[in-house]
């Protein structure tokens, strides 16, 4: 599922699969973060799927910016780890994912 409304599709989350005919080039890691909320995420209740939201949207802009970065033309997500962290002192919390994700690129008589 692709949470970026793009004309073109980019983002193929897990069981998705990327065109048949595109070409694996290597495998790349991007991390993000949401952003910051007062209070703690322990019970995975609003302020949890809220953080979730805006971590997934920094997510998809982040894997839309290497791949271009990168020359590819979809990113194929392979596992991803979603960690919720807080800071004392502050009274906030934000979750921090790291995403592994296999680049591709369409074969080039294909390419605009």
């Amino acid at each position: 599922m692709s949470l970026v409304g793009t004309s073109c599709k980019v983002i193929y989350w897990h069981r998705e699969l990327p065109p048949f005919d595109a070409d694996a080039v290597d495998e790349h890691v991007v991390e993000a973060a949401s952003g910051r909320v007062p209070g703690t995420l322990l019970h995975r209740g609003e302020l949890w799927d809220r953080c979730y939201e805006k971590l997934m949207a920094c997510t998809c802009t982040r894997l839309e910016q290497e791949v271009a970065r990168l020359g590819g033309d979809y990113a194929h997500i392979l596992s991803e780890s979603v960690e919720s962290h807080h800071d004392g002192p502050s009274n906030e919390s934000w979750l921090h994912g790291r995403f592994t994700y296999m680049l591709f690129r369409r074969p080039v008589k294909t390419r605009p």
